[in-house]
């Protein structure tokens, strides 16, 4: 099978030779082709080469474009300071006031710098690996992107005083995303992850009435671009896993404190999980034998819809011995 087949036979209930294998790189592997994380998030060609490594390194069964969380906010205005081995630090928030939130404008991802930019990497990946790998492309989901121009105590406090604030921003960073990911669809990626990590802070019912609807939406405008899709809300999901099931994901990240053997029944079994062995406490810290042990355990309490990788993404400074160890485990 090519590893574009056996992800796919994982997604749709079918045979496949070997669990499939998707960590999350970017720092580490910025790292490995000697970069720095700067490099990788600002320069595609950098973001490409260092995925195509790790890929092949590791016989992985999909190549990424996720790399950090500021394209989206950087075209929409946002200033930042961009650490050489660090993710960018905003110097100030966009949203400060309800006209900030009526300033918000649709992007025109033609016109777009950043964004643009992974669509080009997108479309270098699908053109390089495409008939043989998955192509991720990414996207903030709505929440997420809320919090990145908002700061995310105050996104959660408006969440509870404001919610109007969060709902006509939301209308305009739906539409953007739902445009970002149909143009990386376009390129070549028959995948988009949608990273919404802030809704892991806001419990259940906030969840549910705010960013579920604004996730749905978004994932049924990717699937109808032709696209699947992977939610990932790294950190403890635990209170609202079930209700994340009702967004329409084809896989579902979780991360190393939700327990897989209870996450399962959670969701039903039409969704893929993915997941979840700790990124810190083992696969960084812990020796090749404690890594593939974990992973073991992992891949037999996941089931067979189930897709390998770290909690959230390879630390930095993973010694490459661990990593062999966790990919070696679907073997």
């Amino acid at each position: 099978m090519t590893s574009k087949e056996r992800l796919y036979a994982v997604l749709h209930g079918q045979p496949y030779d070997r669990p499939a294998l998707t960590p999350i790189f970017m720092a580490w592997a910025a790292h490995h082709v000697g970069h720095s994380y700067r490099d990788y998030y600002l320069n595609g060609e950098v973001l490409v080469k260092a995925q195509s490594a790790v890929v092949r390194e590791f016989d992985l069964d999909q190549i990424s474009a996720i790399s950090d969380p500021w394209r989206e906010a950087s075209d929409l205005g946002m200033q930042f300071d961009y650490p050489e081995q660090g993710v960018g630090k905003p110097l100030d928030y966009l949203i400060k006031s309800p006209s900030d939130i009526q300033n918000l404008k649709s992007i025109k991802i033609e016109d777009s710098h950043r964004m643009l930019q992974r669509v080009q990497s997108v479309r270098a990946m699908a053109a390089a690996l495409g008939a043989t790998h998955s192509v991720l492309g990414w996207v903030e989901g709505p929440f997420a992107e809320y919090t990145d121009l908002r700061g995310v105590e105050n996104a959660i406090i408006d969440l509870l005083d404001s919610p109007e604030w969060f709902e006509a921003a939301g209308r305009i960073l739906l539409q953007n995303a739902i445009d970002f990911a149909t143009a990386q669809i376009r390129a070549g990626a028959d995948m988009i992850g949608i990273g919404d990590a802030a809704a892991s802070l806001i419990g259940p019912e906030l969840y549910e009435r705010h960013a579920l609807p604004l996730e749905r939406q978004l994932i049924d405008a990717i699937h109808k671009a032709g696209g699947h899709v992977k939610l990932h809300i790294c950190g403890n999901i635990n209170a609202i896993l079930p209700l994340m099931s009702q967004t329409g994901a084809d896989v579902i990240d979780i991360d190393w404190m939700v327990p897989l053997d209870e996450a399962r029944p959670r969701v039903g079994s039409d969704v893929v999980l993915c997941g979840n062995v700790n990124p810190a406490g083992v696969l960084l810290h812990g020796t090749p034998e404690q890594v593939t042990q974990a992973a073991r355990e992992c891949l037999k309490k996941g089931g067979s819809r189930f897709i390998l990788m770290p909690g959230c993404e390879v630390p930095q400074g993973t010694p490459i011995e661990n990593l062999r160890a966790f990919c070696s485990a679907v073997i």
